[in-house]
């Protein structure tokens, strides 16, 4: 029991306080905020400003560009969906939950496949492929910005692009020492597949 309980957390004895405290800060509001959208409430946003925010600090000081990059875009992407989420489409209706028309999925598509080419070039400028975590870091950003951007248009499809993106991360921040957002995103995991019911349920009662 000693030995798995200083293989999750002995690393945080090199971190200061103050980092290890705002993480599981971020770590909080991130569950509040897909909890909020597991529900199809507003709240997703406000809470996702605030895990996004401290997690674009502690990335940046730890160096982890991919992942900086991943929560500044969910932060400018969460202003967005604010932004659709409350918008009248019609005197009676704001924006609803719906499935990815032909044209979104091809915006999708570039999304994900400019991603990828995004991250490539500044990894390669800051000389950051040093092992295998900087390619699995470049599969995940794109992974996630395509689910946030279909979140951001209520759109159902963006669980699955979390829920796969949120498998991969469990392993990958347990192995770069994270273990709290390691936690943190094996909770997303299951909650993600219940968004998914859940949104698919309504989507199916507005039908």
């Amino acid at each position: 029991m000693q030995e798995i309980f200083n293989f999750l957390f002995e690393q945080y004895k090199t971190y200061e306080t103050i980092d290890i405290f705002l993480e599981i800060i971020a770590v909080i509001f991130g569950f509040l905020s897909v909890w909020f959208s597991k529900q199809n409430k507003i709240w997703v946003f406000p809470t996702g400003m605030i895990s996004t925010a401290i997690f674009v600090y502690l990335l940046l000081k730890w160096s982890l560009l991919g992942d900086m990059m991943i929560n500044a875009y969910y932060f400018i992407m969460s202003v967005y969906g604010w932004y659709i989420w409350t918008r009248t489409v019609d005197d009676s209706y704001v924006t609803k939950i719906s499935r990815t028309t032909l044209n979104e999925k091809k915006t999708s598509t570039a999304i994900f496949l400019a991603t990828l080419v995004f991250v490539f070039i500044v990894y390669n400028y800051f000389d950051k492929w040093t092992n295998w975590v900087a390619y699995a870091d470049t599969v995940t950003t794109a992974i996630f910005f395509v689910g946030m951007w279909l979140m951001a248009k209520r759109k159902i499809e963006n669980w699955l692009f979390w829920i796969v993106g949120n498998i991969i991360s469990v392993p990958l921040y347990l192995y770069k020492g994270f273990t709290f957002t390691s936690f943190q995103y094996l909770g997303f995991t299951f909650i993600a597949i219940f968004g998914y019911l859940a949104w698919k349920k309504n989507l199916l009662r507005n039908q």
